[in-house]
């Protein structure tokens, strides 16, 4: 373990070498802000650190004895070649995320990067092979996601698989592993509430929901879908966002200052008019943005605030990967909590609060 962890670390220092050239790389292929680039490769450094010093730390057990004359040891052993697979969103730290893990363990991997974004990934595979990793212990493959997936899960050599991206795959996924018992972890789809009460400090809720919401263009699984505002501050809320949002800078990731980069694809952007189409013609009301941007060509759209957006709206019933705050009054806690867990998603939620009762309440009753 502890020689595992020192080339996890000299993994780690290459990629802080070449931080620069892996940053606008994942610009260029993601679209997202070359600071925020910067940041996820941060995040990808403190995760190869951190499971450096995992490495040496995979302990057993020793079990009291259930009869005279026997002693029960548990050790750990890795589990074998691990599959994994990376989303295009955060495209370097959501896959290495996955091969830290698995490396520090000791298990062979195979990561399997999104079709859109798998320049990154190569240049981590290069600092992989310069930091001395011995060859056949981290391969990278790029291509079609159907036929590599298929034989992660039927391979009998591939003994788990890792995958993070829509929760339609993970159905496919789940499906195929039955067939063999394969173990997945499986990180999908999210529709996160963000809750903000009367009693919350509010341009800390504001500042915070800039940041849940529209990091990497709100295409993250974590990102706050429905936003929940109580009576009693509702209005200076709606305008407080409503400023900052207006003054997000929109437009090329390499140029400096700017907070919002174009959408992936062009699906991506017609999704995102179709979420604000439908949320206004069932009464709600954009307060800016919503648009195509004009004069940018491209995939770029304009950060979005709806109010008064009704539950029934496809943008708080489905996972809007775009940068869309849609914002609903709400009078009472147990309202919110009953909206917050009215979808199939679970995968994070948002609480601002001051009413430290209430956060213990939230934390036990949001699902």
């Amino acid at each position: 373990g502890k020689a595992r962890g020192e080339i996890l670390n000299r993994i780690a220092a290459e990629v802080d070498r070449r931080k620069d050239d892996i940053a606008r790389a994942i610009t260029l292929e993601n679209g997202k802000p070359l600071a925020q680039s910067h940041g996820e490769i941060a995040m990808t450094i403190d995760h190869l650190q951190w499971f450096a010093q995992e490495a040496r730390r995979g302990y057993g057990r020793i079990i009291p004895n259930q009869a005279e004359g026997k002693r029960h040891l548990v050790i750990k052993t890795p589990i074998g070649m691990v599959g994994t697979i990376g989303p295009w969103n955060f495209p370097l730290v959501l896959g290495i995320r996955k091969v830290a893990p698995a490396l520090a363990a000791g298990c062979t991997t195979i990561l399997k990067p999104a079709s859109a974004t798998p320049v990154c990934n190569v240049l981590f595979a290069e600092c992989v092979h310069a930091a001395g990793m011995p060859a056949g212990v981290f391969q990278l493959i790029a291509g079609a996601a159907a036929e590599i997936s298929a034989e992660f899960m039927e391979n009998p050599l591939c003994r788990k698989v890792s995958f993070t991206g829509s929760t339609e795959v993970g159905r496919r996924l789940i499906a195929a592993a039955a067939q063999t018992i394969k173990p997945l972890s499986l990180e999908l789809g999210g529709c996160a509430p963000l809750i903000v009460f009367d009693d919350c400090d509010l341009e800390q809720a504001v500042e915070a929901t800039l940041i849940a919401k529209f990091r990497n263009t709100g295409q993250s699984c974590i990102a706050a879908n429905r936003i929940y505002v109580q009576n009693g501050v509702y209005s200076r809320y709606l305008d407080l966002l409503t400023a900052k949002v207006k003054a997000l800078k929109v437009g090329n990731g390499l140029e400096p200052g700017m907070d919002i980069g174009p959408m992936i694809n062009e699906q991506a952007v017609t999704g995102a008019e179709r979420h604000v189409q439908d949320a206004v013609a069932r009464s709600a009301r954009l307060l800016c943005g919503g648009t195509r941007v004009s004069g940018l060509p491209g995939t770029f759209f304009s950060p979005a605030v709806l109010a008064d957006v009704p539950d029934t709206a496809c943008c708080f019933q489905e996972e809007t990967f775009a940068p869309i705050a849609p914002v609903s009054p709400f009078e009472t806690e147990t309202d919110a909590i009953r909206r917050a867990n009215a979808t199939c998603y679970g995968l994070s939620a948002y609480a601002f609060t001051r009413d430290l009762d209430r956060a213990f309440r939230l934390m036990e009753s949001l699902e």
